[in-house]
């Protein structure tokens, strides 16, 4: 089994395609419909990376980054914001509540296929 990721957003068709392209790269997939949702399944079991999307209902991304740094099997787990937002202020809340890195939908399934394997070496 390959290395396992938790891709959390609130669009289906979102979390499809990031699944889709991950799988298909051999990794192990779970998940997340938001925020609240990606917090509670990354408290069940340990994941290689996390995605997360900023906007979404019950908890946005920045407060799960948050949350999961606080953590001690997440303190130094790759998490990586996948969302529409771009802006430089946003992505410095990002990295200031303890993002790895940014990626802007949408996305090139090739371009995170690359980033994917930078991050997890």
């Amino acid at each position: 089994m390959g290395k396992s990721i938790l891709t959390v957003d609130d669009s289906q068709s979102i979390r499809q395609m990031v699944a889709f392209t991950l799988k298909s790269a051999g990794y192990d997939v779970t998940e997340a419909v938001d925020g609240q949702d990606g917090l509670d399944k990354a408290k069940l079991r340990g994941f290689d990376l996390v995605f997360t999307d900023q906007n979404m209902p019950r908890m946005d991304g920045l407060t799960l980054i948050k949350n999961l740094r606080g953590l001690p099997q997440y303190r130094s787990t790759p998490i990586l914001m996948l969302t529409t937002e771009a802006g430089d202020q946003m992505k410095a809340q990002g990295r200031a509540a303890g993002a790895t890195g940014w990626l802007v939908k949408p996305f090139d399934p090739a371009k995170l296929l690359e980033v994917v394997k930078k991050v997890l070496g």
